[in-house]
């Protein structure tokens, strides 16, 4: 590989004061596992965390455990969190963008405006990723002004969903540097080497596109390019895991690049609606009903026990939920809910081993851009020449080389004729879906929606935003 033109993101310089993390989302479901991971680090790679939550039931029970996870740990003073957007803002050194607009109910509304008229419902991608990204864009460009004020310095690592499409958003009008992050490229990436009996590590990956919609395009170990192999024994592949077997082995064969498992919702929509309506519950629907019961378990458990009860209660729900993320989409078996006591928790204190997930590539990257070290990491990023056949300011999704000078995509990304005429068609819409958020025209919008390859015209797409309109009052009430 070879690196690409120009940087995507470059940092600024920081003083040496103690390095300040802030969080927008800072009661989400995933945060006291990210402060979990950021207190066992040592050293630190943030002396202070400050997690800004402005519903005061997340902020009760699943801001107060990070607090409290971190105080477990030894950090008494590490993590505080707060309604105060601005405070917890002013001087940091990296944001993490992690809100989701309109809550879990925003989410369901999403994929069943799609679902009932047969199409993909998913938070993402087709209709409910456009209207996510509707309601997200100028909420998340504010929170960019605030930072471009209060935090001038700071770079933004984005969570938020759907997460190319906020990067795209920030890089052409945040004013703020930026890199998007996901872990599926990691994941696909440790699969495919576990395959080939190596850690990802001793494989060298080419790997392009944009966030859930990217592709494989080269697998090297020992100096040898094993794709054709992988190809041709895709059947066995399917078998080592059931991520692969949501794709037809002939058609991947044909495309000659091996898709991350969200190409599922571009290569099996048909599959997919099928699974949901037997399931009659969509997957938004099953993270409700797990967030609600973290909620409520974290909650109880502070109130009769300590930290250590309300880690256990919180880690037992968390992992029922990672434990079925997208077998409903995949398979059509709904999620059940943690109904007893689980024994294997391992306790608040125990050393952690490996960081995988969101939270782990969020580690990675701010450490590399810290100076901790350089390393090669799948992020959504300002193209450069990474993918020649899209615009050198779009963000897209591949690997780049992240150290303290800041973030270089790695050029060279050969994808083939069927992935590439995929991503430019969603790019087209992802660019359109941005213009409409800026502008406020319900009329972009619409043709935006109706650009997605999942969605079949523009009747349907006007149909489609009137209804989301209506349902998301106030958060699309700037559209015009």
């Amino acid at each position: 590989h070879r690196r690409a033109g120009s940087k995507a993101v470059a940092v600024r310089p920081r003083s040496g004061r103690a390095v300040k993390l802030s969080i927008l989302g800072g009661g989400g479901a995933r945060m006291p596992a990210l402060v979990h991971l950021m207190a066992s680090t040592r050293p630190p790679v943030f002396e202070r965390i400050e997690l800004f939550e402005p519903d005061p039931e997340r902020r009760s029970s699943l801001g107060r455990l990070s607090v409290e996870v971190a105080r477990a740990l030894g950090d008494q003073t590490m993590v505080t969190v707060s309604d105060d957007i601005e405070g917890v803002l002013t001087d940091a050194d990296f944001v993490f963008s992690a809100i989701r607009v309109g809550g879990d109910q925003g989410r369901v509304i999403d994929e069943q405006v799609a679902l009932k008229r047969g199409l993909v419902g998913q938070e993402t991608t087709g209709p409910g990723g456009c209207a996510m990204a509707l309601r997200t864009i100028p909420v998340v460009l504010r929170h960019c002004e605030i930072v471009a004020r209060v935090a001038p310095r700071a770079v933004i690592i984005n969570f938020t969903n759907p997460a190319g499409l906020v990067t795209q958003a920030i890089t052409a009008h945040g004013e703020v540097p930026v890199v998007g992050i996901c872990d599926t490229p990691r994941e696909l990436f440790r699969l495919l080497g576990e395959y080939l009996s190596r850690s990802a590590s001793e494989c060298s990956f080419s790997y392009g596109g944009l966030n859930h919609l990217g592709w494989v395009s080269s697998a090297v170990t020992d100096g040898e390019d094993a794709l054709d192999e992988l190809l041709r024994r895709y059947e066995d592949l399917c078998r080592f895991d059931a991520s692969f077997a949501a794709f037809d082995p002939d058609l991947i064969r044909r495309i000659g690049a091996i898709p991350t498992e969200y190409l599922y919702y571009f290569y099996e929509p048909t599959r997919y609606v099928e699974h949901v309506t037997k399931a009659s519950v969509s997957r938004g629907q099953e993270v409700r009903r797990f967030n609600e019961r973290l909620v409520e378990t974290v909650t109880a458990a502070f109130a009769t026990g300590d930290v250590h009860d309300a880690w256990v209660a919180y880690s037992r729900v968390m992992d029922a939920r990672n434990a079925t993320y997208m077998r409903l989409d995949l398979t059509g078996s709904e999620a059940q809910m943690p109904q007893t006591k689980s024994d294997d928790v391992a306790p608040l204190t125990d050393p952690v081993s490996g960081i995988g997930g969101y939270e782990g590539v969020a580690l990675q990257v701010a450490s590399a851009l810290m100076g901790h070290g350089a390393a090669e990491i799948a992020v959504n990023t300002r193209n450069a020449d990474a993918l020649s056949f899209i615009d050198a300011d779009d963000v897209v999704e591949t690997i780049a080389v992240v150290d303290r000078s800041g973030i270089t995509p790695i050029g060279g990304v050969d994808l083939p004729p069927a992935a590439r005429g995929l991503v430019l068609q969603v790019k087209e819409y992802e660019r359109a879906v941005v213009d409409a958020a800026v502008t406020g025209s319900g009329a972009l919008a619409a043709t935006a929606l109706a650009l997605h390859p999942l969605v079949p015209g523009m009747s349907v797409a006007k149909d489609l935003l009137n209804e989301y309109r209506e349902l998301h009052g106030r958060d699309l009430a700037y559209l015009d």
